[in-house]
């Protein structure tokens, strides 16, 4: 489908990302961009839910009230053996993690899916001024795997860190600060993007400010954050620099 801007329209652009680039320029280098993944770059949380449905008809378990709301941002593992109560043997907890994640994966395959509302105009932005970005979630690497190339958003994330990839789940700040080293950055050059307290709590744990989207929180939910927005294209350059400026 080609899109066609009028001239006004491109010039205005064109002096957007100019203004926002000379925001960018006070810092060197670039901060780099950390972003959860679930609730931030796509909504998934109905998927989820469906799949912890299906994997409690499976084991013929039920299904811990408010579960969801208590388990965002954690990892499935915890989620299974400390909300649910379903296992505790490592080995079990293991297997049911493993299932439940084939089943969102299945679930993802039959499914309308996109990016959330100005996610892509951040990151397009984020990119024109060089900022680098990545991904920092508990989520499982195969199921970002599984949706990055149906919302054509591979090429925004120089770094992905997945659950495989720390020993400890959010609030602990493991999985921030080893994105900020695979980007190269200090922990207070980078900002965090995140939509759930656990990952709040975790982003300020590693000494990063963080940026909260009312995806599935409201913003007094989520006011322990540095900055709080509806969706991500809300933000500037400018405002993103500011809030690094404050220590």
């Amino acid at each position: 489908m080609l899109i066609v801007q009028s001239s006004k329209g491109v010039r205005d652009r064109k002096a957007k990302i100019s203004n926002q680039k000379s925001a960018i320029n006070k810092l060197q280098p670039p901060f780099g961009a950390i972003f959860d993944w679930d609730g931030v770059i796509i909504d998934s949380g109905a998927l989820h839910a469906q799949s912890w449905r299906r994997l409690a008809a499976e084991i013929g378990r039920p299904i811990a009230a408010d579960s969801f709301i208590r388990g965002f941002g954690m990892k499935s593992a915890r989620i299974i053996e400390e909300i649910h109560g379903w296992a505790k043997e490592p080995a079990e907890v293991a297997r049911l993690t493993n299932r439940k994640e084939a089943l969102y994966r299945e679930i993802v395959s039959q499914s309308e899916i996109a990016p959330l509302p100005g996610v892509v105009e951040w990151l397009h932005l984020l990119r024109e001024a060089g900022v680098p970005c990545a991904v920092a979630s508990s989520t499982h690497r195969l199921n970002i795997d599984a949706v990055l190339d149906r919302i054509e958003l591979r090429q925004a994330f120089r770094e992905i860190v997945s659950a495989e990839d720390v020993v400890h789940g959010k609030p602990n700040p493991e999985v921030f600060l080893k994105a900020a080293e695979r980007l190269g950055m200090a922990a207070n050059r980078a900002v965090v993007f995140e939509d759930a307290h656990v990952g709040i709590e975790a982003g300020h744990a590693a000494g990063m400010k963080v940026v909260a989207v009312t995806t599935t929180h409201s913003a007094a939910q989520l006011s322990t954050a540095d900055l709080v927005v509806r969706r991500l294209d809300e933000l500037t350059l400018a405002e993103v620099v500011d809030v690094l400026s404050v220590r």
